[in-house]
């Protein structure tokens, strides 16, 4: 799937930087990462802004408290392995053996009774999916501070340097956000 700059063979299979799309990646039941080349990061309090789509909501629940307000509020990337070690994805693999492990658990899942994987994920999800309110809450104040000049400024910097488009900027977004000139 290509969409928005975000390349994947399936949701939550990352093989490219993940830059439209992180909060699309969170939003799903597991995330498995080729240890090579994907790269995760929220850039947006780098332009003044923050996480929208329950960036924050997903990520505070994945990583905890402190390391929520490190990947957010540092605006930098991360690496698969950083990655896997914080709780962000489930695992980096090899990107040659990403595949057929992915390939291998959803048929381990489809053998298992479809009750039983639906009791768990219900039971699961009750106690750590965020209440829509605070996603709905969350999109709001992005959709405000993007709106700000400041956050404007940034956000065309970077999209005249290629932002949301494949190429060197989105690979090192991290990088870009820190070198904004003033």
């Amino acid at each position: 799937m290509r969409d928005l700059g975000l390349v994947q063979r399936n949701a939550g299979i990352l093989t490219e930087p993940a830059r439209a799309g992180p909060e699309l990646a969170l939003a799903c039941d597991m995330i498995f990462a080729a240890r090579e080349n994907a790269v995760f990061g929220q850039f947006e309090s780098g332009t003044g802004a923050l996480p929208g789509a329950g960036g924050i909501q997903h990520l505070t629940r994945r990583l905890g408290r402190t390391r929520a307000i490190e990947a957010i509020t540092g605006a930098d990337d991360f690496d698969a392995d950083l990655e896997e070690r914080y709780g962000w994805i489930n695992r980096a693999l090899p990107d040659a053996e990403l595949d057929g492990f992915v390939e291998r658990l959803a048929k381990r899942i489809a053998g298992v009774p479809p009750a039983g994987v639906g009791a768990a994920k219900r039971a699961i999800n009750d106690l750590t999916l965020p209440h829509p309110a605070n996603v709905r809450s969350d999109s709001a104040m992005f959709l405000g501070l993007v709106a700000l000049p400041e956050s404007r400024e940034r956000l065309d910097y970077l999209a005249n340097r290629g932002l949301q488009t494949l190429g060197d900027i989105e690979r090192d977004l991290g990088d870009a956000v820190a070198e904004f000139p003033g």
